[in-house]
Parts: structure tokens; sequence; C-alpha cells
């Protein structure tokens, strides 16, 4: 019998020039730092691993978790497909500023260039100012031409799609369109594991040192997908005690979950493991003798062996992700 239970890790915080406070405030995330961006909830990226936060297996990392326990912690089809590489990245995202204009390459190209994954990711909305934006595609089809010469006019910010947003709404965003998280939002992401991204435009921002950030301009011409297809914004229900499907891509499965009761999830015929993200409230959550509390901001890993999730809430929505 595996001695593997449904796992939480240490936060890893990230903080950039566009950081806020809402990950302590409202997260509950313990930094020393006046401001944070992000809290990389569950990550294999080199040099930001993941460490085990609770419970007998604590102070493990996530590598060495895939090395001890391999297709029981993963799944056979996704150690089989990834190996000691846990395929996606999770986090938590706070944009009190504008982020920069950025995109990234899809896999072909994040190969070749970087020996890397490309980056396909999700966004839900947990918060939104009110007027907060998110910029997702191009407005209009566009082309190399005419894109250079926005970007050499200053004038890039003229050919973007941008959206309103508010709670619950929910973006995938393919790898190559260009996209940026607007000020004043909240968000849960689910992405591929990677940490390659392009930037194309930061507004002349400067560093508390008057440097302003590198922009990858000649790198992204080749990844840009120039098209204007609305296929980024996600329809999906919002059932009590079920399981929502928002997203079925090759690179992860998101449900959303509104727990209202007690609510039993079968995972027998899953062969992979499943990441539980609270975006709101909070839920008991047990298996076999196992107990923990999943409140808003915490990030749950359940491993592939264990076949039954128990959930117990007067009010919690989860999002839950799998291969």
């Amino acid at each position: 019998m595996s001695e593997l239970y449904p796992l939480k890790f240490n936060p890893i915080i990230k903080d950039y020039l566009w950081g806020g406070n809402k990950l302590k405030e409202v997260l509950h995330k313990k930094y020393e730092s006046d401001t944070a961006a992000e809290s990389w909830e569950l990550s294999g990226v080199d040099g930001n691993v993941s460490v085990v936060a609770e419970g007998k297996l604590s102070g493990k990392t996530l590598r060495e978790l895939i090395a001890e326990y391999g297709a029981d912690l993963l799944g056979k089809t996704v150690y089989d497909r990834f190996g000691d590489e846990f395929p996606v990245l999770i986090k938590f995202i706070d944009a009190q500023k504008d982020l920069s204009v950025q995109l990234h390459p899809d896999d072909e190209l994040a190969r070749k260039r970087h020996n890397s994954f490309g980056k396909t990711e999700m966004w839900y909305i947990m918060e939104a100012e009110p007027g907060s934006e998110l910029i997702v595609g191009f407005n209009r089809a566009t082309d190399p031409e005419e894109y250079q010469e926005a970007l050499d006019k200053g004038e890039l910010l003229s050919l973007l799609n941008k959206e309103q947003v508010s709670e619950g709404d929910t973006y995938f965003i393919k790898a190559g369109k260009v996209h940026a998280i607007g000020a004043g939002i909240l968000l849960a992401e689910i992405q591929q594991t990677s940490n390659i991204t392009y930037r194309l435009y930061d507004y002349d921002r400067t560093d508390k040192d008057g440097n302003t950030r590198e922009l990858h301009t000649e790198l992204a011409k080749e990844a840009i997908d120039y098209s204007a297809r609305d296929d980024h914004k996600v329809d999906y229900h919002k059932q009590y005690n079920t399981s929502n499907k928002m997203v079925e891509s090759p690179y992860f499965t998101t449900n959303f979950l509104n727990i209202s009761a007690t609510f039993v999830k079968q995972l027998v015929n899953r062969d992979s493991f499943t990441v539980y993200m609270c975006v709101d409230g909070k839920t008991q959550v047990s298996s076999g003798d196992f107990q923990t509390t999943l409140q808003k901001g915490e990030t749950l890993l359940v491993p592939s062996v264990i076949k039954e999730i128990n959930f117990s809430a007067r009010q919690a929505k989860l999002l839950e992700v799998y291969l």
C-alpha cells in the first residue's frame, strides 16, 4: 500500500514591479516583502521546485517524490509521457499594475530554441476591480509587417483586443497568442511547465534602479499568432456538486467544482494526478484516514494512486486539474 496522501506544498513567492498585496491580504500568503506578484503553488521548474508542507513527507521536494513514487504519484500514462518532469505549473497571480504585453512559444519552437516545453495557459478570474481588463489577441487579423510598424510607432496597443473581466471569467490562452493581465486582477493560472516568455511591450517602465526590462522583439516575431480568432473565453456551467468541464486540451484538463454539500469525487478511471485549487470559500477534504481543510488560495495535489476524495462545504469553488 502506498504511503502517499493528498499533498500541500509551501508556496514559492515571486515579486515583480507589477505585484500588489492581495496574495497576503486576500489569500493569506506569508512573505516579508511589502508586495508580491505570484505564488507558485506547484512547480517542478529548475530552481523553483515545490516542497511538501505537511505530513510525513514534509520537506520532500516534488522531484524527490516523482523519483520515489513515479506512476503512483503522476499516473502511468503521465509518467510514461513526461518521466521525472512535472507537466504543469500552478500559480496565483496578483496584478496591482498592468503586466507587460507578452506571448509564449509553442512546443516546437520552445524545444528548438530553449530545450523547453511551450506554454499554453488558463486564467480563472478570482477578483477584479471595476473596469479591470485583459489583453487577449489582436482586435483584427494582422501580419508581421503591420505589427512591426505599430511597434515601431509605439502604437501596438491599438492593434490589441481588450476585454473587461469579472469574477468567474475564464480564459484559455494558446501558445502564440499575445496577452497581458491588467491592473486590479487576482487570478488562478494553470500552465504548461515552462518559464519562457517573450515580452513585446512594457509601457516604457523602469525598475527602482531606473532600468527598463528586456524586450524580445526578434524572438517573438516567429512565435506570434497574427490572426484574430475569438477562441479564448471559456463558457462553462456552474452546477453544484458535480464536475463542470471548463478546458480540455493536450496539456491539461480543468473542471469547475461548485460545492455546497458533501460531495464524493471518484477517481477510479483517472490515470493521472489531480490538483485542486480553492478559488473561493473553504471545504473539508478527506480520503481514508487523511483529513484537511482547503480554503481560498490553497492548493492540493492528489496522487494518482488515490481513487476517491470526499469534500464537505457550505460554499466552496474549486478548480480541478489533471492530464
